[in-house]
């Protein structure tokens, strides 16, 4: 998927006013989960992501995944965002859903296989309780 084409997903999926507002809660999205992936699962997600929306998924310096639950990860997707954790509730997901239809079933589970079973709905996926 190219990045216009993630974008335009993101935006109708959203409901977001143009492009630009989809690659800021793209990019918001994409920053906490960083905090919350490991380093090689984020880099194998990133290769899968377009550029240049995939440097969003670098760890940085960070030695170690946060494990951090589903309230947390919205309220830290409204802190990047400004917006209400309602609000990010609806990005978060608009995003997720759409890097699940972007990358591969094989990489959708590993991703998975490192998050709590509560996370699985915010890509579309059924709660893996």
């Amino acid at each position: 998927m190219r990045c216009d084409e993630f974008l335009a997903e993101v935006r109708d999926v959203g409901e977001y006013e143009d492009q630009r507002e989809a690659e800021q809660v793209t990019r918001a999205v994409f920053s906490v989960l960083a905090e919350r992936l490991p380093g090689s699962t984020l880099d194998h997600l990133a290769a899968q992501i377009p550029e240049p929306l995939d440097e969003a998924l670098d760890p940085g310096d960070r030695p170690e995944a946060e494990p951090f639950g589903v309230e947390e990860f919205y309220g830290r997707v409204a802190e990047e965002t400004g917006a209400l954790p309602l609000t990010a509730r609806r990005d978060s997901g608009a995003v997720l859903s759409t890097v699940a239809k972007a990358v591969s079933g094989g990489e959708m589970n590993q991703v998975l296989s490192h998050l709590p079973s509560g996370y699985a709905v915010m890509f579309g996926k059924p709660d893996l309780a």
